[in-house]
């Protein structure tokens, strides 16, 4: 917030008379009210994924399969490798389909895998429904990085950087707090992937109507 202009790459070489000059919030001026509509669905992202943390994941496949600790340093060394492998891919899918259609039709699938972990009848196939998500459940990271520093002015970039990494944090600070009485009861052990689920895929659905016209300046031809 007390960053200067300084920091922008690009900034006005002489300044805009001031009966010119736009009001800037948190360091945004035209691009505010895209940046706080982004900020709200990134939160909303974010307070979902706060639902199936790494560590509550690795605690529901042990109190439900009985997992061990190697099992599950495995479960979880293939998935972040997979991980990492869909942040990869994610240039070459949004070259083809475009940064928002990318961001919806690999995520609104990636949920749909979850949704179906708990729904397995054993260890294998769960760590198979979680290992096929993991694979295309990371191609919205960069892809929405891009989009947000797209669609905003040049010297607007850091302030929304900013605005939308304290969203997603706020979010994602907030849903253990639920997450955790879920897990402490049999009956509703499972409600966490549910929830997370059907959340991202609410998330999904208002960023695709919101942004699917708003394109960067790339996708336009």
């Amino acid at each position: 917030m007390r960053l200067s202009c300084g920091v922008e790459l690009t900034r006005e070489s002489t300044p805009a008379p001031s009966f010119l000059r736009t009001s800037r919030l948190f360091g945004l001026h035209k691009s505010k009210g895209v940046v706080l509509k982004l900020s709200a669905l990134f939160s909303l992202d974010a307070f979902a994924g706060g639902f199936v943390l790494q560590s509550i994941v690795a605690y529901w496949f042990y109190i439900r399969f009985n997992a061990q600790p190697a099992t599950l340093g495995v479960i979880f060394f293939g998935a972040n490798i997979l991980a990492g492998l869909s942040s990869l891919s994610a240039s070459w899918m949004a070259s083809r389909l475009g940064l928002i259609r990318t961001m919806v039709f690999t995520h609104i699938p990636s949920n749909i895998l979850l949704m179906l972990v708990p729904l397995m009848p054993n260890l294998p196939l769960a760590i198979a429904i979680l290992l096929l998500r993991f694979s295309i459940s990371q191609m919205d990271v960069p892809t929405r990085q891009s989009y947000t520093m797209a669609v905003v002015s040049p010297d607007e970039r850091s302030a929304a950087a900013g605005l939308t990494g304290i969203a997603r944090t706020t979010g994602a600070s907030l849903s253990p707090v639920f997450s955790g009485p879920l897990l402490a009861s049999p009956a509703l052990l499972n409600m966490p992937f549910f929830l997370c689920g059907f959340l991202k895929i609410i998330y999904d659905l208002l960023l695709y109507r919101s942004f699917s016209i708003l394109k960067p300046p790339e996708e336009n031809p």
